[in-house]
């Protein structure tokens, strides 16, 4: 184990740090402005750049950058939703993201507002709609970039520290442990199931307000559709006047009009 580990963290380490630390930014920034992040999670590559850390100016320069990346890629992807949000909706990728999950943040945006922009950056799939959502949406970029700064932070620095403090344990101790390669994946996977219970206790948490944002939409359907006649004659009061007399006159002809078996009865 030791020596496939060694193997892996010495071909990330051989790359320039310059090099690598800009294309983790790279992939920050693509992963929330184009949707990559639905194909290439993001926290991989910050945790296998954070690996090869060296130091604490390393350290803080890897940190800083996916911030910048990640702000940068959540701007694009706001502006994006802004300008082009409808063709990217209906474009071959938006179709094949499901319309329900376009809904589905769109819902989630509408019910919780500015919070729905800090927890999706923890959030797997409303982490990439997210920012295009919010574009296509009345929101200020100001009120944007205040709710998404302090999530991108929380975010770069935990996946950084535990990538780097991870890989500093296991290079001090591979030289006196045979197993040390195992403790190495044992905290990453730790790291990872932590992150994965603390998503699902928020996709739980958050459930509610989505489900309540569904019946809304629901119950504000059933309630534009006239169920009475006296609905029905509200509905046309209001209509335009050529369409109000329509209206009208096809409520009174039903009202007027006899049962079959009234006229029966009559005979």
């Amino acid at each position: 184990m030791n020596e496939i580990l060694d193997w892996i963290l010495s071909t990330v380490q051989a790359v320039d740090p310059v090099t690598r630390t800009l294309l983790a930014g790279l992939g920050i920034m693509l992963e929330t402005s184009v949707l990559i992040g639905l194909v290439v999670p993001g926290d991989t590559i910050v945790l296998v750049a954070a690996t090869a850390v060296d130091g604490v100016g390393e350290y803080l320069a890897l940190a800083f950058t996916v911030i910048a990346g990640a702000l940068i890629g959540e701007s694009i992807g706001f502006a994006l939703g802004r300008w082009f949000g409808p063709h990217i909706l209906h474009s071959r990728l938006g179709r094949r993201l499901g319309e329900e999950n376009w809904h589905r943040a769109q819902r989630y945006l509408d019910r919780r507002g500015g919070p729905a922009i800090f927890i999706s950056r923890f959030l797997p799939v409303l982490h990439s709609l997210i920012p295009l959502t919010v574009g296509m949406s009345t929101m200020r970029y100001r009120k944007f970039i205040a709710w998404t700064a302090p999530a991108c932070v929380i975010w770069a620095f935990a996946y950084v520290s535990v990538g780097w403090a991870a890989a500093g344990s296991y290079r001090e101790l591979s030289r006196e442990l045979h197993w040390a390669g195992y403790m190495f994946v044992a905290v990453i996977a730790l790291f990872l199931v932590v992150v994965w219970g603390a998503k699902k206790l928020i996709v739980r948490s958050e459930a509610k307000h989505m489900e309540a944002a569904e019946a809304a939409d629901d119950s504000g359907a059933l309630d534009t559709a006239p169920s009475t006649p006296a609905d029905f004659t509200r509905t046309a009061a209001s209509a335009p006047s050529g369409l109000a007399s329509d209206l009208r006159n096809d409520a009174g002809s039903d009202a007027e009009a006899p049962d079959p078996a009234e006229r029966g009865a009559d005979r």
